[in-house]
């Protein structure tokens, strides 16, 4: 369960994203900073992240999908802010 203060992050990653380690990257990301939720390549060549957590750690985790994985080529980062929904165990890469 997430402490009271958790936010929810889902965000869209667009650019060289796929097939560059990206997910697996991000899930790295996400574990060390204690985060919970997913991440996924969409059918459109975009990746998809929803993640729950401290709001500072969320700040981080998107710092770092600015950068991502060292042969990716971020265009943009598109992000939306809600209230945790507390339903994740930890976090994953999922399949669309």
């Amino acid at each position: 369960m997430l402490p009271h203060s958790s936010v929810r992050l889902e965000a869209t990653v667009t650019g060289l994203v796929q097939g560059v380690y990206f997910r697996e990257y991000t899930r790295r990301a996400a574990v060390g900073l204690r985060l919970v939720g997913w991440v996924a390549n969409r059918p459109d060549g975009a990746v998809q992240v929803v993640a729950e957590g401290a709001e500072s750690d969320l700040r981080q985790l998107v710092d770092f999908l600015h950068r991502g994985s060292p042969a990716a080529d971020v265009e943009h980062v598109t992000t939306e802010w809600a209230a945790a929904a507390g339903e994740f165990n930890d976090f994953r890469v999922r399949y669309l």
